[in-house]
């Protein structure tokens, strides 16, 4: 819209240009009378108005009155109440041009704007709060009517003033219908009004009495400018529809050659109108007083003079108060030389050498020459009747295609074959504003080199296509399996081709690289057969690098007779063998084959070789990256953890997923640790890039983690060291990290995170709850020391950890996907995952169960499901560690306060005594006695209180003695003449496994024995 807009107002503005230029080339051989009407034409053509006006002022000064000097495009009757109007309180639009000096339109005389149907002449405003009604101006001192000779409703006026020495003199006008005139059509009426200004005051023309023969009174000049005007032969006319009066103006009567006396009648018009077009022009007519619209005819006239001429005529209606017409106001023209012309064009349409028809909107025949005739018919029995019930409608589409031209107006050309002679037309398809306008131009003669030449044309584009899409594909192709899967879809439906194999040449012996197409028995007797065992079609074509294009079973088995039933196994029974040949070398062969027999034409030939020599270096470059890619992976399994241990405080389950695009392998990892008293360690990472130096990084950090959970020490401290790791490997080295620490015994989960994603707290009742997303730096940017979280986690507690590649990627930010990834775990079907399985807490042996283990597994599938979907190709390794945290049932701890002095050893024996008799252990109890007496006797001789015992049933028995010293007992070979030192020595033999743990109040010295299970836990 905006740009037919944009059109309509330049073409306005270029015919507004033209009319100035027109203007401006007038010469001095015009009066000021011709001069001033010529430009009072152009306004009103500009503006597309009813009218024209030129008042000028008359009277002393102060009493100035404005009377109408010079009219057009209206008779003189309609425009009565504009001969004279005043200056008053609301003056119209003239008036108000000379008071005020610049352009003014009103679409009332009081300058209020009012509707359709609401326009107050210049004498008289409407009332406050009354407008004149339909049809209705007020005249002056009088409400003036339609039949009386007013403007017909919604009329508006636009002035300009028209200036002299002393200031304005007068207003040029233009009577225009209820639209404002645009800022174009405004520029030029300004325009022509400085131009009438600069022409009137070279002759001197000023304020004066309107009676002294001023320049609107004088004669026509007669120039050759002026009879070019007067040679346009239009006319007005007005008739009374009630009073059956009918006038016309001087111009009018020449054009119709009636004499001045004449009849001002209407029968006087009638009487002219050519008998044979009486009835269109009657039609015309009781059409416009019933549809109250405008009316329009061509006629001819028989003039009093006995000569015949074309004329055409326009008018519109003026209705009552009730809607009712009673005047009819038009202009008449002279079309007889446009006629003749028109007829000789329509003479030559007919007899031309091609065929022409035209159709109505509705389809309808209205025109067609004399070749067209042959075509659809003769005129005489097809004018008026659809088109498409000829011959025409048996022309596939043609319908449609004419239909849609009509409809877009853009002219269409396209071949067709017509049905009466099966001969081919080039039609051309031309939209004009009463239908549509068909050429036939016969192109048998040409049609059949032409079409050989698109043909070829054709095969040419679509095999250019065809390659670019092939190349592209195999562009982005990656591993061999996508080249097979790209040659399948670019290079097989073409041919029509069924079945595809790649053998790939390595070592002597030829392997499957992929097949499409072909039985899994098949497969699996070509599968790794040497290159020189028999198989001859392959042998052929690696030995000579040329193609084998074999076009039938018989064929096959003519050339190969040893290989016999081969076909019949492979379901096919045309072959074309392609050597695949990269930098020189013969890499395999690429096997197109076919479900029927075919016969392969040279181009098929040729297109298939070349095809084939792009698919091999795709192959090449294929193969490079599958064993890159395998070394990687190779390398990445190396690095993590092989199995996860199953210690009794929680279940795990984990999932790996390297990056989808590229090679290198990445940073990140994850641990399960167990600790000392039943805790455990979860431990996940990221180093920060892709490469053999990153995965080197995480090597180093992971086993650095081992040596260091292995020191008890609390999650600040290690990552405070992990710090100094990165670190020291340089600037440009970082990596995150969070370490959590499991305590089953108090349920007290302690965390700490270096620029690491927060967890996903999943308790029993399925909310999920997300840390503060905000960690320290990431590890070789942070400074000690790190901030730790202590958490109370319920048994059935699920803790998820992850790295980045799972949250963040370059579609969703790290916020956006830790929110969907609690949504995950919130959906139905999470939460059905994350509740915790129905089974007792641990009691002394793992509360681990394969159903709990499935649970988990499925829902790291689910995430890894949502979060990364199979086609989406990612950049980052993920890492997800999921762990259920099994809290210690009540009754398996016990803990006592012992003295500080030598009782301390006989206390401790009888509290281990009772408790592991209670707890059914009695094979123990002779074992723990002795572990704790000389753990509790240890500290009585070189530490301090306050001593504590703690028994833990667990998976093991764990004996566990406290002190306040930060002293670290050790192991040393004593002497045989030694009376002490072989306590850790006893400690160390007892136990499976012993050590030493600091605490905020010292230190403790733990012992594990294996416990031996009989049935159910108590």
């Amino acid at each position: 819209m905006a740009e037919r807009r944009g059109t309509a107002v330049g073409r306005s503005h270029s015919w507004g240009d033209q009319r100035l230029s027109l203007l401006s080339a007038v010469g001095t051989a015009l009066t000021d009378r011709e001069v001033m009407q010529h430009a009072l034409d152009q306004a009103v053509s500009e503006l597309g108005g009813l009218a024209g006006l030129v008042h000028w002022s008359c009277g002393p000064a102060g009493s100035r009155t404005l009377r109408l000097v010079l009219a057009s495009g209206l008779p003189l009757p309609a425009l009565g109440d504009w001969e004279e109007i005043r200056q008053d309180e609301s003056p119209p639009a003239p008036a108000r041009a000379v008071r005020d000096g610049r352009f003014v339109w009103l679409p009332a005389a009081s300058g209020e704007a009012a509707g359709v149907g609401e326009v107050p002449g210049p004498g008289k405003a409407a009332g406050p709060g009354k407008a004149a009604g339909p049809g209705e101006a007020a005249g002056p001192g009088k409400t003036a009517r339609t039949a009386s000779g007013s403007l017909p409703a919604a009329t508006t006026v636009a002035s300009v003033p028209l200036t002299g020495p002393d200031g304005p003199v007068g207003a040029l006008s233009v009577l225009t219908g209820p639209r404002e005139p645009t800022p174009e059509q405004a520029a030029f009426l300004e325009a022509v009004g400085r131009w009438a200004e600069r022409r009137l005051s070279r002759s001197g023309a000023g304020v004066g009495d309107c009676d002294a023969h001023p320049w609107w009174q004088q004669r026509p000049g007669g120039s050759v400018v002026q009879q070019s005007l007067d040679a346009v032969k239009t006319g007005s006319w007005e008739w009374g529809i009630h009073t059956g009066e009918m006038r016309w103006d001087r111009a009018g009567l020449t054009l119709l050659g009636l004499p001045g006396g004449y009849e001002r009648r209407i029968e006087s018009w009638l009487n002219l109108i050519h008998p044979e077009d009486m009835p269109r022009v009657m039609a015309a007519t009781e059409k416009s007083l019933r549809e109250r619209s405008g009316y329009e005819a061509e006629y001819r006239v028989r003039r009093p003079d006995g000569t015949t001429g074309w004329v055409q005529s326009r008018a519109r209606l003026e209705l009552d108060a009730n809607g009712e017409p009673v005047r009819m106001l038009g202009k008449v023209w002279d079309t007889t030389e446009s006629r003749m012309a028109r007829e000789s064009v329509g003479q030559a349409l007919r007899y031309m050498s091609d065929a022409f028809f035209a159709v109505n909107r509705d389809g309808r025949i209205t025109f067609l020459n004399v070749e067209a005739e042959r075509l659809v018919g003769p005129a005489g029995e097809v004018l008026g009747r659809p088109l498409w019930e000829g011959p025409a409608g048996t022309v596939p589409e043609l319908e449609d295609r004419c239909r849609r031209a009509a409809s877009d107006g853009r002219p269409t050309g396209f071949d067709i074959q017509w049905p009466t002679d099966g001969r081919w037309y080039h039609i051309r398809l031309v939209s004009v504003p009463d239908g549509l306008t068909a050429y036939l131009t016969d192109v048998t003669e040409g049609r059949t080199e032409a079409a050989r030449r698109a043909e070829a044309e054709r095969v040419g584009i679509e095999q250019a296509a065809r390659i670019r899409e092939l190349t592209s594909a195999l562009a982005d192709a990656v591993t061999t399996q996508d080249v097979v899967e790209v040659v399948a879809e670019h290079v097989l439906p073409p041919f029509g081709a069924s079945g595809l194999l790649i053998e790939i040449l390595e070592g002597g012996r030829l392997h499957l690289g992929g097949a499409v197409g072909y039985p899994s028995v098949f497969l699996r007797m070509v599968d790794g057969i040497s290159a020189f065992e028999g198989f001859r079609p392959i042998n052929d074509v690696l030995d000579s690098r040329l193609p084998y294009f074999i076009s039938s079973v018989e064929e096959y088995e003519e050339l190969f007779p040893d290989l016999v039933g081969r076909p019949a196994l492979s379901r096919k029974k045309a072959w074309a063998v392609l050597p695949m040949i990269a930098s020189g070398a013969a890499i395999g062969v690429c096997i197109v084959s076919f479900a029927e027999p075919r016969q392969f034409s040279g181009d098929e030939r040729t297109l298939l070789t070349a095809l084939t020599g792009m698919v091999a270096q795709a192959i090449a470059w294929a193969r490079l990256y599958d064993a890159e890619h395998a070394r990687a992976q190779a390398l990445q399994r190396g690095l993590l953890p092989r199995a996860l241990p199953t210690p009794a405080a929680l279940t795990a389950a984990v999932r790996y997923l390297p990056a989808s695009s590229g090679t290198d392998i990445g940073g990140d990892w994850y641990d399960v640790i167990p600790l000392s008293a039943e805790r455990v360690a979860l431990v996940i990472g990221d180093v920060m890039g892709h490469g053999l130096a990153e995965a080197a990084t995480m090597g180093r950090l992971r086993t650095a983690v081992h040596t260091l959970a292995h020191l008890e020490l609390p999650p600040e401290e290690i990552l405070a060291h992990l710090n100094e790791v990165v670190s020291d490997m340089g600037d440009d080295s970082y990596a995150t990290c969070l370490y959590a620490v499991y305590d089953p015994v108090s349920g007290c989960c302690s965390l700490a995170r270096a620029g690491h994603p927060p967890p996903l707290i999943v308790r029993p009742d399925g909310s999920v709850e997300c840390l503060d997303p905000t960690p320290d730096p990431p590890l070789g940017a942070a400074e000690p020391p790190f901030a730790t979280v202590d958490l109370q986690l319920p048994d059935g507690s699920l803790l998820v950890l992850y790295t980045d590649g799972l949250v963040e990627s370059a579609a969703r930010d790290i916020d956006t996907g830790i929110a969907e990834c609690a949504q995950v775990l919130t959906s139905e079907y999470g939460r059905l995952l994350t509740c915790p399985p129905p089974r007792p807490r641990m009691s002394g042996r793992s509360a681990r169960s394969e159903h709990g283990v499935d649970r988990l597994d499925r829902l790291c599938d689910l995430l890894v499901g949502v979060m990364l979907p199979a086609k989406l190709l990612t950049t980052d390794d993920t890492a997800l560690l999921i762990a259920r945290l099994h809290g210690l049932a009540t009754g398996n701890t016990a803990e006592w306060t012992l003295p500080e002095d030598p009782v301390a050893a006989g206390l401790a024996r009888t509290h281990v005594r009772e408790q592991l008799r209670a707890w059914g252990l009695d094979e123990l109890v002779t074992t723990t006695e002795l572990l704790a007496s000389e753990l509790v006797a240890n500290v009585v001789r070189h530490a301090r209180g306050p001593t504590r015992l703690r028994l833990i049933r667990g998976e093991s028995l764990i004996c566990e003695v406290s002190d306040g010293s930060a002293t670290t007992p050790r192991i040393r070979r004593a002497a045989e003449t030694d009376e002490g030192g072989r306590g850790l020595q006893l400690v160390s033999a007892l136990s499976q496994r012993w050590g030493t743990r600091y605490t905020a109040e010292g230190k403790c010295i733990w012992t594990e024995q294996p416990v031996a299970w009989s049935g159910a836990p108590p």
